[in-house]
This record gives C-alpha cells, sequence and structure tokens, in this order.
C-alpha cells in the first residue's frame, strides 16, 4: 500500500505545483484597469463593430450619389418557334419558322439626381443575332450605341433629399456613440475593479479577524481557567472565533468569484491571477455644471438622436402628405439605333428613336386611407416634438445633479479615509485596553466593527468618485482632466 500511495501523494504534489506556477500574477492599477477593457474587453470590441455597420450603411447612402457603371450580358438566347407574321402582300397573317441564336450586351452608366429624385442614364447595348433558318448572311449585328433615359417623379416624395439631411447626421451620432460606448467600458471597468478591491478588502479583513478572534479566544480561555471572567465572555469570544472563521470562507469565495468577473470582462484565461493595487488619491476637481451641460448639448448622441427622431416623423408626414394627392412620373428617352451583317457598318448609318412619356396617378375614392395616412404621421411628429421637449428636461435636470454629486466626491473620500485611520487607530487602542482587562468585549466587538465598516466606505467612496467622474466624461464626451474634446482615430476602427 505504502509504494501504492507514495507515487500518487508526490504525482499530486507535483501537479498542484505545476498548476501554480503556470498561473501568472497580473498587479493592476485602476488606470490600467481601464486602458485594458478600453483594449481588449468583449465590450469595447462589440462598440467597435457597432460603429463598423454604421460606417457602411454610411458608405452606401453615399454611393447612391455617384455613378453606378454596369455591365450586363445575356448568352446564349436561343428560341426555335413558330411566329405570327403580317403578310401585306396577301393581307392576312402568315407563320413563319424562327430559329435563333442571341447573344447579348450592355453597358449602362446610371446616376440619381438628389435635388429632384429623378435618374439619368446612358447605355449602349450590341446584339449578336443568329439566324439558322438562313443559308446566307445568318449573322447581324444589331447595335444601340447610345441611348438616354431620363424618369422624374412629379409630386411624389423625394427619399434623396430626406436621406441627405438624415444620413450624415445618423454617422454623426455613430461616431459620437463609439466614444461614449468606450466610456461605458470605462464605467464598467471601475465597477469591476472595486468589486474585487472590495472583495480583496473583505478577505484581508476576514484574516485578520480571524487571527485576532483565535488569539483573543485563546486568552479568554486562560482567563476563564483563572476565574478572572465569567463564562458569558468566554461564550462570547468563542463565538467571535467560530463566526469570523465563517466570514473568512465566504469571502474567500466572494474573492473568487470578484476576480472570475474582471478577468473574463478583460479578456483574460484562467492562467492570470488579479492583484489590484488602490488608487492612493484621486484628483481635486470641480467642475462647472453650465459647462457641463454646454459640452453635454453639443458633444452628446442623445441629442443627434433627437435630432433623428423629429426629421425621421417629418420625413414621413412628407411621405405621407405626397401619397395622398397627384403622383405623376415624367420619362423621356433619346437614342441611336442600327443593324447590319457587317459590324463595322452596323455604327455608321444609325437612326433615331425617341420616347417621351408622363403617367400620372390620382386616388379618387380610397375611403380616406391616405387622409388617416397623414394625420397619423402628423399626430406622430407632434408626439415626437413633445417627447423630445421633455427629453430634454430630463436629460439637463440629471445631468445637473450628477455633476453636483460629483463635486461633493473629493471631500467624501478625505472624510472617508480619515475616518478609515481613526476608526483603525481605535481598534488598535481598544484592543489594547481589553488585553489588559480594562473593558469588555462587547466595546472590543463594536470597535472591530466600526474599523470594518470604515475600511469598506472608504473604497466605496473611491469607487463612487470614478464612477461619477467617467458618467460625466460619458455624457459630455469631454475630458475635464486634460481639458480636451474626447476623440479617436476612426479610420483605425476599420482595419
Amino acid at each position: 500500500m505504502k509504494r501504492i500511495l507514495i507515487p500518487v501523494i508526490t504525482g499530486i504534489f507535483l501537479l498542484t505545483m505545476q498548476q501554480v506556477a503556470a498561473q501568472q500574477i497580473r498587479k493592476l492599477t485602476l488606470e490600467e484597469v481601464i486602458k485594458l477593457a478600453e483594449d481588449q474587453s468583449p465590450n469595447a470590441l462589440m462598440a467597435k463593430h457597432r460603429f463598423r455597420s454604421s460606417y457602411w450603411q454610411y458608405r452606401t447612402y453615399v454611393a447612391q450619389y455617384r455613378p453606378a457603371l454596369t455591365l450586363t450580358g445575356t448568352t446564349p438566347d436561343y428560341s426555335t418557334a413558330y411566329s405570327r407574321v403580317w403578310n401585306s402582300q396577301v393581307g392576312e397573317y402568315d407563320y413563319v419558322s424562327t430559329n435563333i441564336l442571341q447573344t447579348i450586351g450592355s453597358l449602362s452608366l446610371l446616376q440619381n439626381i438628389g435635388l429632384t429624385g429623378g435618374t439619368i442614364a446612358l447605355q449602349s447595348d450590341l446584339t449578336l443575332e443568329t439566324n439558322f433558318e438562313k443559308d446566307e448572311d445568318r449573322n447581324k449585328y444589331i447595335t444601340a450605341p447610345l441611348s438616354v433615359r431620363f424618369v422624374q417623379p412629379l409630386f411624389r416624395y423625394n427619399s434623396l433629399k430626406w436621406e441627405k439631411r438624415t444620413e450624415p447626421l445618423k454617422y454623426e451620432a455613430a461616431k459620437k456613440t463609439f466614444l461614449s460606448d468606450i466610456e461605458t467600458v470605462h464605467t464598467e471597468a471601475v465597477r469591476q475593479f472595486f468589486n474585487l478591491a472590495l472583495a480583496q478588502i473583505n478577505k484581508q479583513i476576514a484574516e485578520t479577524n480571524y487571527l485576532n478572534a483565535d488569539t483573543l479566544y485563546r486568552m479568554a480561555q486562560g482567563r476563564y481557567q483563572l476565574g478572572t471572567i465569567a463564562e458569558d465572555e468566554l461564550l462570547q469570544m468563542q463565538l467571535s472565533w467560530l463566526n469570523s472563521e465563517t466570514s473568512r470562507k465566504e469571502a474567500d469565495m466572494n474573492l473568487k468569484d470578484r476576480e472570475i468577473r474582471l478577468r473574463s470582462f478583460l479578456g483574460f484565461n484562467e492562467n492570470i491571477r488579479l492583484e489590484l493595487i488602490l488608487p492612493s488619491s484621486v484628483p481635486d476637481l470641480q467642475v462647472d455644471v453650465q459647462e457641463v451641460l454646454n459640452l453635454a448639448h453639443a458633444n452628446n448622441p442623445e441629442m443627434l438622436n433627437q435630432q433623428l427622431t423629429l426629421l425621421t416623423a417629418q420625413s414621413n408626414l412628407a411621405q405621407a402628405k405626397a401619397e395622398k394627392g397627384l403622383n405623376a412620373n415624367l420619362i423621356a428617352s433619346f437614342g441611336l439605333r442600327d443593324q447590319d451583317p457587317v459590324f463595322a457598318n452596323a455604327y455608321t448609318e444609325s437612326n433615331r428613336q425617341q420616347t417621351v412619356r408622363l403617367g400620372i396617378t390620382l386616388p379618387i375614392l380610397d375611403w380616406g386611407l391616405g387622409r388617416g395616412r397623414y394625420q397619423m404621421a402628423k399626430s406622430s411628429l407632434e408626439l415626437a416634438e413633445v417627447q423630445s421637449r421633455l427629453s430634454q428636461i430630463d436629460f439637463d435636470q440629471n445631468l445637473t445633479l450628477d455633476v453636483e454629486q460629483f463635486n461633493l466626491q473629493a471631500n467624501q473620500v478625505a472624510i472617508a479615509a480619515k475616518s478609515d485611520t481613526v476608526a483603525a487607530r481605535m481598534f488598535e487602542v481598544t484592543k489594547a485596553r481589553f488585553l489588559i482587562g480594562k473593558i469588555a468585549v462587547l466595546e472590543l466587538n463594536n470597535a472591530d466593527t466600526r474599523k470594518d465598516t470604515n475600511r469598506r466606505a472608504y473604497v466605496q467612496a473611491l469607487q463612487n468618485y470614478w464612477t461619477y467622474f467617467y458618467n460625466m466624461r460619458a455624457l459630455a464626451l469631454y475630458d475635464f482632466l486634460n481639458r480636451k474634446p474626447l476623440e479617436t482615430e476612426y479610420e483605425k476602427l476599420l482595419d
């Protein structure tokens, strides 16, 4: 049995040591966590891909205003059938056998006209037709060297005109939204950082409390044996020792959970162990409420989205108004056409062909359908205007409160730091007095509780400061420490 157990235990020990050695410990400050979150967190990558999608949507809009050159072809186009043909000599229809192969090519250039909503197209066609029913001159070239076609809607909704107003605004909002999303990543990094930092503090507190409780419980056992303390005091010390052991295990589990969450947020694998370094101080920064409001009105994507909502409602109203009245299409075309068995001759004596057509649509009886759609679009626009005003008021009020709260945080951190120092010193004094029998165990427990509470309150004060700070940056898209707008190189996001 010993021969079996010794190698097994040795193997387990070596495997455990290898796993511990394989884990890399990363000591990170708050600034480093924020930078890592911006560079490699899944949240930041998702923000990057959302911007890419908006960029290509904008590029698609821009492409509508540029000429589109298209080459189309059909080969083979073969048909064999009997066709009904009028014979003018005999004054009746004849049925003629056809056996034709066609190869067709077309080159077209199309341009949208944003101002009027119309289109203009240039086209050149070439067809090689082979008639197998003929013994000679089977091949014939049919050409349309140039044809021009113009289509102009009249009294109709011009989608290109409205897109010219909305699409650049959407793209600008997408750029601002990306910056705001990155600031949201920063805020989440702050939350994750201090969650783990507090878990580390709780772990340290739990370990210290356990050691203190163990020492005090052993001393209480000795005093009880000497008869200097009552049994109830001994039992209180034993209960404190048992509770500290439970708290230590809970703190250890919570620490592991918080570390896993931050590691996942930063994109690290399980081989990375994290140890956080708390900020030793915070900037003594005070901001002006009106300045932040002005920056937020100029930079916040929510402001642009409200404008987009109003423009979209106005666009829908314009479309409903156009569709309930007279609609017309003006179509005009002019071109040249020729045919010849010899390719070169098929371009020498082209004949003109031209078309002008005006089509109209006027609802006579639609049972109020067009009017109903118009009234619905009008009500939607009025509702959007009211909601926009209310959203603006709520935004300003909430931002004002956030700025005022931030301006209080530096002082709160200073008070929490001083309270933490005083509470820690108070516990040491109370502990010393307890050891010499000057005070009861209840006072010692109270001092211990105040020490732990003030230590946690200091960490919470730091978290509140940086949460309000990055939330304010996200709303105003402005770096208040370096006094400059937030910006990025958008071209690099497309790589």
